[in-house]
């Protein structure tokens, strides 16, 4: 039966629609604009796609229809935060019109903690509305993306790599092809995890850890800088309260047993993640 995966041009949506893909699932993808080239890539391998703006609850029952169950994620980086709360009542409104078998709805880990960070209270804003609807759901909430990491290329061909954390405190995090096969275990028996809130981390390596690996990976010496917290606070309040809570409290999710409770997923280290991909060499 089909599955309907929203966002599925970007990071995470693309990453759910692999993994499905790869399960041997049918998928169909839900774009904002079926012309645009990632699009028309998935079209090309035969991806079945439906039109659908994520604050259009209209079309978005319309993708719905049909259905055995659907993936979701909303984001406050475009139109902004009350834009991203504006989605969550989109997809919840438009799931429950389409009478939707099970919907999985990304977040972030620790949303549910009241941290203060704006965009995770959006999140937090989308998980009342959708706990409050009595949709049959899971949420899956991610931590930090090793991803991310594709950020600092250019720092990273010079030697170096910055963030707004001290270079000793470890951040959980985890890759985008794990989340989606997390995901996609999850849609594979519905009825185990609905109700769920799953955070998902794979490793917790610390700042100074993965500017080692990476240098490691990308045959060359790369030095970590601590950029001042201040100054990210200071040119973006939002990112500042996150590096603030990830400094001094961080995220808490249970590795070992979410690994336990998903032992189909092929987890993957920082380490072995980084050592995969292509990196620019450091310059000496």
């Amino acid at each position: 039966m089909t599955i309907a995966v929203l966002g599925a041009t970007g990071g995470q949506g693309g990453a759910v629609l692999a993994a499905l893909r790869t399960a041997g699932r049918q998928v169909r993808a839900v774009v904002r604009d079926p012309a645009e080239a990632r699009a028309r890539a998935l079209a090309s391998a035969g991806v079945e796609l439906a039109q659908a703006d994520l604050a259009d609850p209209d079309a978005l029952a319309e993708a719905f229809d049909g259905v055995s169950a659907a993936f979701a994620v909303t984001t406050p980086f475009g139109a902004g935060l009350e834009a991203e709360k504006e989605q969550g009542v989109a997809i919840v409104d438009a799931a429950a019109r389409a009478a939707l078998p099970h919907l999985v709805m990304a977040s972030v880990a620790s949303a549910d903690r009241n941290t203060g960070i704006p965009h995770f209270e959006t999140k937090a804003h989308t998980e009342k509305i959708l706990a409050a609807s009595g949709l049959p759901s899971t949420v899956i909430a991610p931590t930090y993306f090793y991803d991310n990491a594709f950020g600092s290329l250019q720092e990273i061909a010079e030697g170096e790599m910055s963030m707004a954390l001290p270079p000793d405190v470890p951040l959980q995090q985890v890759a985008r092809a794990n989340l989606g096969q997390v995901v996609a275990a999850v849609l594979d028996d519905p009825a185990r995890w609905r109700g769920a809130r799953i955070e998902v981390a794979g490793d917790a390596p610390t700042p100074a850890e993965m500017a080692r690996m990476i240098g490691r990976a990308a045959g060359g010496q790369v030095a970590y800088r601590q950029i001042p917290l201040a100054s990210v606070e200071r040119a973006n309040p939002d990112m500042g309260a996150m590096y603030a809570y990830l400094t001094e409290v961080g995220y808490a999710v249970d590795i070992p047993a979410v690994r336990a409770a998903f032992p189909s997923v092929p987890w993957i280290s920082f380490a072995d993640w980084a050592a995969e991909q292509s990196w620019p060499t450091p310059r000496a």
